[in-house]
């Protein structure tokens, strides 16, 4: 693994239960993890179960006694360290979103390609696809229970920056986030609404702000980097945005709109998502992680109205492995299921999901988002992932 910090935590968690929760052909051993500080480096390696350390990634995939490579750094270092990896023969776990660039995703879908026909797999860290109710609320779209999707509504709501005295992390500084909410959080609500409805954007209207423009610089920062130079007082430039909004169109039909901020007050990790379709709605709130409503409208109208269902049972997603119906799951669970998805994909020599085509699909619409913000009152198109991006003014539709 290569970055230990939240992420970094959050999947060494995973890598450590996967075999413990669940019946698998392959044995994960958690053979080294790479961070720039030694000290650090080794320190996140005997608390989190990792049997080794490193400070340079290029010696971890270099080396023989690893198989998978995963990817908990910022987004500045995905390309680089993935195609290395994935030429070097190592399975690759990326977290999201895939690159701070659509020309970067694109190579990285390319060395996929390539890797692939060499039997190496590759996928992307969309962890809420793992949420037990989340899965459940695919199979129900897939098998038609909602009938004909036509709204989809979105929002993923935090407030962890609206402190004005909050330093100048990493995570807002283009150079090493790529963007800010959007695709920090928005990049999440984005790939639900393509997996959950199978369909891709053709266009998308959007609007970004930046509410807190100069920050503290902190002397160290989470991952390793520092503000060089940086003095007692000293501020330094935000650089993306701290809320996005934008309407969306999806190829079946329907309209979409969403919203990721950094700056709700009072939400700390609030992702709801809601569809509404012909023959039904359903709705989910990752705060309720464990509960999914639904609304059938084919039942008698005396009869109609929003259930909750409590998906906890033995026959729902990922759930059999766990503990008996009622006994909750959390946020890490979605993690370990990831780590399940992914060994168990490579065991069976298929490719595991989200590829990184789909996590491109996500990166053409955080970039038509941008397009389309930066231009102010344009719809742009979401070009195709087999087309490259359109570099001229945002195009009507």
């Amino acid at each position: 693994m290569v970055g230990h910090a939240f992420m970094g935590a959050a999947h060494s968690q995973a890598w450590r239960t996967v075999n413990h929760a669940f019946d698998l052909s392959a044995q994960v051993e958690m053979t080294a993890v790479c961070g720039r500080d030694p000290e650090r480096a080794a320190a996140a390696a005997e608390r989190l179960g990792w049997a080794d350390h490193l400070t340079d990634w290029r010696e971890l995939i270099a080396r023989d006694d690893i198989d998978v490579v995963d990817i908990c750094t910022p987004g500045d270092s995905h390309a680089e360290i993935a195609i290395a990896a994935l030429e070097a023969g190592k399975h690759v776990l990326c977290e999201k979103p895939l690159a701070n660039s659509v020309a970067e995703a694109r190579a990285m879908v390319a060395a996929a390609e390539r890797a692939r026909e060499a039997g190496i797999r590759s996928a992307c860290g969309f962890n809420y696809r793992r949420v037990p109710a989340v899965a459940l609320l695919h199979s129900l779209i897939a098998s038609g229970r909602l009938g004909e999707i036509r709204h989809v509504r979105a929002v993923y709501l935090q407030d962890w920056l609206t402190d004005p005295d909050f330093p100048l992390t990493w995570r807002l500084r283009r150079e090493y986030a790529g963007s800010g909410a959007l695709g920090d959080i928005g990049a999440h609500i984005i790939d639900l609404a393509l997996y959950l409805t199978g369909s891709q954007f053709s266009g998308v209207c959007g609007l970004t702000e930046t509410f807190v423009r100069s920050r503290p610089l902190p002397h160290a920062e989470p991952g390793g980097l520092t503000a060089r130079g940086s003095l007692a007082g000293e501020h330094g430039e935000v650089t993306v945005d701290d809320a996005t909004l934008f309407l969306g169109r999806l190829d079946n039909g329907a309209v979409a709109s969403f919203e990721a901020t950094r700056f709700a007050t009072g939400r700390k990790n609030a992702l709801r998502l809601e569809l509404n379709g012909s023959l039904g709605s359903a709705a989910f709130d990752l705060e309720r992680l464990n509960e999914l409503e639904f609304f059938d409208a084919t039942q008698p109208g005396a009869e109609q109205g929003f259930r909750r269902i409590l998906v906890t049972e033995a026959d729902h997603p990922y759930i059999a492995a766990w503990w008996p119906p009622g006994h909750i799951l959390g946020y890490e669970h979605s993690f370990t299921h990831q780590a399940r998805d992914l060994v168990a994909a490579i065991a069976a020599g298929k490719d595991p999901q989200p590829s990184f085509v789909e996590a491109l699909q996500v990166q053409l619409v955080l970039d038509a988002v941008e397009r389309s913000a930066r231009a102010s009152t344009a719809w742009t198109q979401v070009p195709g992932a087999e087309t490259p991006a359109a570099e001229n003014t945002p195009e009507q539709v």
